[in-house]
């Protein structure tokens, strides 16, 4: 058992000093290509510094990177969640077979129009063109992201014959069109 061990430590000593003379060998050779090179055109010394790595890199020898400075980072947004005191929530079912009487490339957005207007009418949401109390802040009809990927989802040219949304009216009398659950 003794002398197999003894066996073993030899072997990685040769490999150790073998591994050590690749090494010179390579730095040499790396020298001798760079002083080739500096007599034709000047390197700047990084990209020598980079060429030695990758050479003994190549020879199976870990050295571990140079430390570069890392960017910091700026934190993870802290998105302001306000919570919405709902006052009135209701889930409709609207029906866009008329967007599919305009010509071809204007049936989506035709649809997009009809949500709009369908949801204005139902939540009692006045028009922004009237001109009443111009003291308060006018009432906001919100669409969200979900609902026109819906009724994108097949090109401009065929929206979805109906889609089911649910429609959220705030305190303020903001109005916010969400995809309803399920769909």
């Amino acid at each position: 058992m003794e002398e197999e061990k003894e066996k073993e430590e030899q072997k990685t000593d040769e490999e150790q000093k073998e591994s050590a003379e690749t090494v010179e060998e390579a730095k040499a050779e790396v020298e001798e290509e760079t002083e080739e090179v500096s007599e034709k055109e000047e390197i700047p010394e990084k990209e020598e510094e980079v060429v030695e790595e990758e050479v003994v890199e190549a020879e199976g020898e870990e050295i571990p990177a140079p430390v570069e400075e890392e960017e910091a980072k700026p934190p993870p947004r802290e998105e302001k969640i306000e919570e919405e005191e709902i006052v009135e929530e209701r889930i409709y079912t609207i029906p866009l077979g008329k967007a599919w009487i305009v010509p071809l490339n204007k049936r989506a957005p035709r649809a997009m129009r009809m949500i709009r207007s369908f949801v204005m009418k139902h939540m009692k949401l006045e028009a922004r063109g009237e001109e009443g109390e111009e003291e308060e802040e006018p009432k906001r009809l919100i669409i969200s992201n979900d609902v026109n990927e819906r009724v994108w989802m097949r090109g401009i040219e065929k929206p979805p014959r109906k889609i089911r949304i649910r429609v959220a009216k705030d305190k303020e009398g903001n109005v916010t069109v969400y995809l309803a659950e399920g769909d």
